[in-house]
């Protein structure tokens, strides 16, 4: 492993790595997606929290918020080319996890 930038990684590790974050994004990687399907993709994730997560995202530059002006409103949420880099660090997270945190198999 290159040695890192920590202070860098510290701060990615703490973006990421919020509680939702990584779910919401694994969620919002399936495309432009609205808000109540991001709600749908990531059980048990309450509206403040989803919405305090989105904001966050948006502010940082991962995410991009789009209002269509229908009736009602629709909001729809997509990955920056920022956000989207992230693809091959969650896919490793994923293989990881399958590898290394699988439930073990009832005997």
């Amino acid at each position: 492993m290159a040695r890192p930038c920590y202070s860098c990684l510290h701060d990615a590790i703490e973006l990421v790595g919020r509680r939702w974050t990584g779910m919401i994004l694994v969620a919002i990687f399936a495309g432009n997606i609205r808000y109540a399907e991001i709600k749908r993709a990531v059980p048990g994730l309450s509206d403040t929290m989803l919405s305090q997560r989105l904001r966050e995202l948006e502010t940082r530059g991962l995410v991009e918020r789009e209002v269509r002006p229908t009736v009602p409103v629709e909001v729809h949420y997509r990955l920056t080319e920022q956000g989207q880099a992230l693809a091959p660090v969650l896919d490793a997270l994923a293989e990881w996890a399958a590898t290394w945190l699988a439930p073990a198999s009832p005997h």
